[in-house]
């Protein structure tokens, strides 16, 4: 009997996760991506918001969809409200201001960093969110405002889609990220703990996620994952929307004249009006 030893097959190629990691994923923003690769210093500009780099690193985020530093160190009553608007006063620059306050003895360096770096990643969310504009980078010769200690881009979006995919797992339905908020219509609802109850009594059919998170002083996300697990209750829902109802007399009165027409007038536009006219006396 002949024996036909046939070679091994190749070995399947494995992904070195240690260069991967220093990659980052790349896929969040390309343009974001190339400027970390260039080193390059300057802002970048897109629908939600902007970050700032200084050689290829974030050094600081913001977005009208997260509180800035300033809310959450005054907010939770790390530092006095009137402390840090006098502390804006005097630099005339809101990005300043926290260096002064740890100057002046009113604030300690290590929490005005891990605030610049909470409220730095929280920005960074949705700054780097799906966009159906295109991205625009200012250069510049100088860093700008930032913590000191400043963010690799593979971490950011490595956190970014971290996060994504922690909101998708907890309730897949975006809505109540961005709509005004009520209460869901149930007979029986689970016990909420002590953060959501917070977000709770803030719900009012007008206040938006972002507005409710400002008015916490706390970040965005935590927000938004509390309203997910929330929605997964059936607790919290949108705002259902208005019906809007139709003027008295819509144009109805001018749509009267088709049936002036002859039976034999076929034109392709009459016959939209028609159903027109039809479909707005159902309403």
């Amino acid at each position: 009997m002949t024996v036909v030893r046939t070679p091994p097959p190749p070995r399947l190629p494995v992904r070195n996760k240690a260069a991967a990691r220093d990659r980052g994923s790349g896929g969040v923003s390309p343009m974001l991506t190339r400027l970390a690769a260039e080193h390059a210093t300057g802002v970048l500009v897109r629908e939600r918001g902007m970050l700032h780099l200084a050689e290829g690193r974030v050094v600081h985020a913001e977005s009208p969809s997260a509180p800035g530093l300033d809310v959450l160190l005054t907010a939770r009553g790390t530092l006095d409200a009137e402390a840090w608007r006098e502390a804006e006063a005097e630099t005339g620059d809101r990005h300043r201001a926290g260096h002064h306050l740890v100057d002046g003895g009113r604030l300690t360096p290590g929490a005005l960093e891990l605030c610049r770096l909470t409220a730095l990643y929280d920005a960074a969310y949705f700054v780097l969110a799906p966009s159906s504009a295109p991205g625009r980078f200012r250069y510049g010769g100088e860093a700008g405002p930032g913590c000191e200690c400043p963010v690799p881009v593979a971490a950011l979006e490595r956190e970014t889609l971290r996060r994504r995919d922690l909101l998708h797992g907890i309730w897949p339905d975006p809505a109540t990220d961005h709509a005004p908020l009520t209460r869901a219509d149930r007979l029986a609802l689970p016990a909420p703990s002590a953060r959501q109850r917070a977000v709770l009594a803030r719900l009012d059919g007008v206040r938006t996620a972002t507005e409710i998170a400002r008015d916490l002083g706390r970040p965005s996300f935590h927000t938004l994952v509390d309203l997910r697990r929330l929605a997964a209750a059936g607790v919290v829902e949108p705002r259902p929307q208005a019906r809007t109802e139709p003027p008295d007399g819509l144009a109805l009165e001018g749509l009267d004249v088709l049936e002036a027409l002859p039976p034999e007038f076929t034109d392709p536009h009459i016959t939209l009006l028609k159903r027109l006219r039809d479909a707005l006396e159902t309403l």
